[in-house]
């Protein structure tokens, strides 16, 4: 079996990528050694872009129908997930919602499998378990309140009208900076970032290997 991290995040080793790769720990222990093998794949180190609209994986008979015919370098990681058993999806929090990069990967990944028929069935064969991490810096009560959920459910809806409903977890009030000291940061303090952190950031990483081994 296979199991794919996708990380959506500028950074490849903080918040977003380490509570991947508790997830992706979390997959292997569910199973017997050898019995799945995991990745994580960070966007932001491939050059890409978002669906450019060609429509050549709609072309009748098309050698690229059902598949995004685009040669870069998410082409290759697109082939990868076609045949995967799990995707965990992870993405820091921008203006209440995934990033720009995670928005233009899936662009590229749901489009090829949806068709124009009436009732817009999908070419799906592989319903994939799916998983969505999310890290940001508001607290769980400025996220309910400021209308986030309602920006990352519309992601939440086509993996689950695509392949299955994700499992999802919110990691909140996330420590940003190395060095606050350097930054202009007025709404909050570094100690009180770095108090809530040790105490809080050390149970999202157990809920993300618990959401692992839970996701197959």
């Amino acid at each position: 079996m296979k199991v794919y991290a996708i990380n959506g995040s500028p950074r490849r080793n903080r918040n977003t990528a380490i509570l991947l790769d508790e997830a992706l720990n979390g997959v292997k222990e569910a199973f017997a050694p050898g019995e799945v093998q995991t990745e994580r794949i960070n966007l932001y180190d491939l050059k890409y872009t978002g669906c450019k609209s060609c429509f050549a994986c709609k072309i009748k008979d098309g050698k690229s129908y059902g598949k995004c015919a685009i040669r870069d370098d998410l082409y290759p990681v697109l082939e990868k997930l076609a045949t995967a058993d799990g995707i965990i999806f992870g993405s820091p929090i921008y203006y209440r919602t995934i990033t720009g990069q995670l928005h233009s990967f899936y662009e590229r990944f749901f489009f090829p499998y949806m068709t124009y028929k009436i009732g817009y069935p999908t070419l799906v064969e592989n319903k994939m378990k799916t998983a969505c991490i999310y890290t940001m810096n508001v607290t769980e009560e400025e996220m309910l309140a400021d209308g986030y959920r309602e920006h990352m459910k519309l992601f939440e809806m086509f993996l689950e009208g695509y392949f299955s409903k994700p499992e999802t977890l919110f990691a909140h009030n996330t420590y940003q900076f190395n060095d606050y000291s350097k930054y202009v940061c007025e709404t909050y303090t570094a100690e009180e970032k770095e108090s809530y952190r040790q105490k809080q950031f050390p149970i999202d990483r157990e809920k993300a290997y618990d959401l692992g081994k839970k996701l197959l």
